[in-house]
């Protein structure tokens, strides 16, 4: 093949000579003509590989059994691999170029072309060994897409210095060795991706975040689902379909909340307070007692009750010092009660309706439970319905709640005044 080659680049230096050329331009006219000759050649090769693999292959992977191939398709394994092709014809066909400098430049262009094609090859081929490990663990599995981007910065990095060899002309472990004197410069230059690496390893090995988890990160803004963990970058996508980029590395240094426990766990936690105004706040009257009787949510209780008071109550006759019933404690047990005919809480988890130090705004009437709903448009709705039915029942116990006076509030005042100062 190769004394083909040479016969036919013989033949055509002598016959560019016959137009009157020297050797020295019969040679470099010869040399150009054979290098876009081999060029125009191994393009077309690359195009034809290329067409038989989208026409041809998709059929034959298609009639097996086995799911990797298909996966090695869809990341187009097979096409970068048929790029090697044209490379292999150019070393081939390089005997027709009758330059020796044309020669030296074209292989090295060679090498650099095979060097690239390998890093394609080599990158397509670590993509699809992720997809095949996470479809085997039927998840999106953050840790080994961080070893395999790790991997290819690495061998990124090699490629770049075989390279370098390739047109110093120089050994590729003498290059590699020198740049120990380096090292402190690429330490700048990659830190945020070997930071990114050790979170990762970190993050992956204790569990603490992976893909389609609901995180909050309040420093960065960002409070959604997880979409994608890579390397340097961590993507979360929010509630209102924005999306905020977090380094890897921030999930380390900085607090961060992991929503997965609750959404694993029986219940999403549910704690609001209703305010009362202590003005409002006392006891009730044996009328009021025999109303509230009337209250299906309450019977049960003021039974109870009655009939423990009484016996506390047995033999104290000052009224200051008897056990009574009040108001606000008859619409805390009213709210629990109803909570839990209602069916929200979870009651294997904690639930509470208590009371909590007073302040200056009044007492709060606290709801502690876990709410079975925990998906976010379902929870709001359950919070919404719970309160508006609260909010609703409140005077029925003679009770006020608080709120700071707003101008209509104390225009109300004051005319409510004037109207007695004009009666009397």
């Amino acid at each position: 093949m190769e004394e083909y080659l040479i016969q036919i680049k013989d033949y055509t230096i002598e016959l560019i000579k016959e137009f009157g050329l020297g050797q020295g331009w019969a040679v470099f006219l010869q040399s150009t003509i054979a290098v876009v000759c081999i060029l125009i050649f191994a393009w077309f090769i690359d195009k034809m590989a290329t067409l038989l693999m989208r026409r041809l292959l998709p059929k034959v992977v298609g009639k097996t059994k086995n799911k990797w191939d298909d996966i090695f398709l869809e990341n187009k394994v097979f096409a970068k691999f048929a790029h090697y092709l044209p490379g292999i014809a150019m070393v081939y066909l390089n005997p027709l170029v009758s330059s020796q400098g044309f020669q030296g430049v074209i292989m090295n262009l060679i090498k650099v072309y095979f060097v690239i094609v390998t890093l394609i090859f080599i990158n397509s081929l670590i993509d699809a060994v992720g997809d095949i490990y996470a479809k085997i663990k039927r998840q999106k599995v953050a840790g080994i897409k961080i070893y395999l981007q790790l991997l290819k910065v690495l061998l990124l990095s090699l490629g770049a210095i075989w390279v370098i060899s390739i047109f110093a002309s120089k050994n590729f472990m003498e290059i590699l060795k020198g740049l120990g004197a380096m090292a402190t410069i690429l330490l700048i230059v990659y830190k945020d991706t070997i930071m990114g690496f050790v979170a990762g390893i970190q993050l992956s090995a204790n569990k603490m975040v992976k893909v389609g988890d609901w995180v909050s990160i309040p420093q960065d803004n960002a409070d959604g689902t997880v979409i994608d963990i890579t390397l340097n970058t961590v993507k979360v996508q929010n509630w209102d379909q924005t999306i905020t980029t977090v380094p890897t590395y921030s999930l380390m240094s900085e607090s961060f909340t992991n929503w997965k426990g609750m959404e694993q766990s029986g219940g999403r936690r549910i704690k609001r307070s209703v305010n009362i105004d202590m003005d409002s706040i006392r006891f009730l009257s044996k009328e009021e007692i025999e109303y509230y009787k009337r209250f299906e949510l309450l019977v049960d209780y003021i039974s109870e009750k009655e009939e423990e008071i009484n016996k506390i109550n047995e033999g104290v006759t000052e009224y200051v010092n008897q056990k009574r019933l009040t108001n606000i404690g008859t619409f805390r047990k009213y709210i629990e009660n109803y909570l839990k005919q209602t069916n929200y809480p979870n009651l294997n988890m904690t639930f509470i309706v208590r009371q909590l130090q007073s302040t200056e705004k009044g007492v709060p009437i606290e709801i502690y439970f876990f709410s079975k709903e925990k998906a976010w448009e379902k929870y709001e709705g359950v919070q919404s319905d719970i309160f508006d039915h609260i909010f609703a029942m409140v005077p029925e116990f003679d009770l006020r709640i608080f709120q700071t006076p707003t101008s209509n509030s104390i225009l109300k005042l004051v005319r409510t005044q004037e109207s007695l100062q004009n009666k009397i």
